[in-house]
């Protein structure tokens, strides 16, 4: 087993009726809040509401900005923190899925500055301090609510990229799983692939850690047993709780310690299918993961029939690529990215980003023609 540092400041909120302390954590940094949230469906489903009373309660200034991408850009996060800049807020209130939080982790290590926050993503700049962060999950998928983890993409350059700082951990994440019932099925169904996915990326990660394996294969045994009832039952609170539980420990670190690191190679192609056609995050991972195995089946033949019989109790490689395949398709994901588009036209666009990208993992790294067939195989 590697050497790790366990590390996680967050604090977590999680049940019914916790935002009625929403207002008492935020006056603990200030009351000038700069409140990020995405198309506006927190304010038909009563979120909304519910926040502004809890900032009415302690009498904060608000200042908002509304209209984060389902995959978000950078434009969106320099607005934003230009905003907080000239307001001189305390804190940041994001109230929304994993594009919102993405976005207002960098924001807060933006508004100190004076530059793009993508220039902490292309390495000319570091950041130095952030505005405290609070955040309101809606949708249970990314695990961003309890980790230090960010993604932001660049039309201009191309690019969908992931940054990771300490500096930008929430100090406090709220997770009611009511928030989530106005969420629709397909897009609770994505959520479920994104977890799962989140536990393989770690599980395919360098080192031995048997401990952190079996959490991997508890969380996504635990996703498989009420995913698909979920599906069927919206407004099951038990049902959204248990999936949301799932998607925060997916990615709150816990799955990696012991490791070197995840993998992180299906994101990587993933990004690729959002940052062109706008693919939600979710559709994207259950279309690429089930590629990337196929790619890898010799060289992680032990490694892949490890996980199958743990997590779906059958035998073999093949057997557990289809079972991958087969959960995809019994909570409704895509496994090709022909189910979702058609026709072959776009395929040497998402060729050459690929390659532009370097799409590859830590662990397991991909050439030019690697990325080739794996595009054949989920295309």
């Amino acid at each position: 087993m590697e050497n790790f540092i366990a590390y996680n400041p967050t604090k977590l909120h999680f049940g019914k009726g916790v935002m009625d302390k929403l207002g008492e954590s935020i006056s603990g940094f200030g009351k000038r809040v700069l409140l990020v949230y995405g198309g506006g469906s927190i304010k038909e489903n009563g979120i909304y509401d519910k926040v502004i009373d809890q900032l009415k309660s302690i009498h904060a200034d608000v200042f908002e900005y509304a209209g984060i991408k389902p995959n978000p850009i950078v434009e969106d996060v320099d607005a934003a923190a230009r905003l907080g800049r000239e307001n001189n807020v305390d804190a940041i209130l994001a109230v929304g899925g994993g594009s919102v939080i993405d976005s207002a982790k960098i924001i807060s290590i933006s508004i100190p500055v004076s530059h793009s926050g993508w220039d902490f993503y292309s390495g000319e700049a570091k950041p130095q301090e952030a505005i405290p962060l609070i955040s309101v999950l809606t949708l249970a998928a990314t695990g961003t609510e309890m980790n230090h983890f960010a993604v932001v993409q660049n039309k201009a350059t191309q690019q969908k990229l992931g940054f990771a700082s300490e500096l930008i951990f929430n100090k406090h994440s709220f997770l009611d799983p009511e928030n989530t019932y106005s969420v629709s099925r397909v897009y609770t169904a994505y959520g479920i692939a994104d977890l799962m996915v989140h536990c393989t990326e770690a599980y395919f990660g360098a080192g031995e850690a048997t401990l952190s394996d079996k959490i991997v294969f508890a969380i996504m045994k635990d996703a498989i047993e009420h995913g698909e009832a979920l599906l069927h039952n919206l407004n099951d609170y038990d049902l959204r709780a248990k999936i949301m539980y799932d998607a925060t420990m997916a990615l709150n670190m816990i799955t990696m310690h012991g490791r070197v690191s995840g993998d992180w190679g299906v994101h990587s192609i993933g990004h690729i299918l959002s940052l062109l056609y706008d693919t939600p995050h979710g559709a994207s991972l259950s279309i690429v993961l089930p590629a990337w195995l196929k790619f890898h089946k010799e060289k992680l033949a032990e490694r892949i029939a490890f996980i199958g019989k743990n997590v779906f109790d059958v035998d073999g490689v093949n057997e557990t690529i289809s079972a991958f395949e087969n959960f995809f398709k019994s909570v409704e994901c895509p496994i090709r990215f022909s189910e979702i588009t058609k026709g072959n036209e776009m395929k040497d666009e998402v060729l050459k980003t690929m390659n532009l990208n370097k799409c590859g993992g830590y662990i397991h790294k991909l050439s030019d023609e690697d990325h080739k067939v794996i595009l054949d195989l989920f295309w």
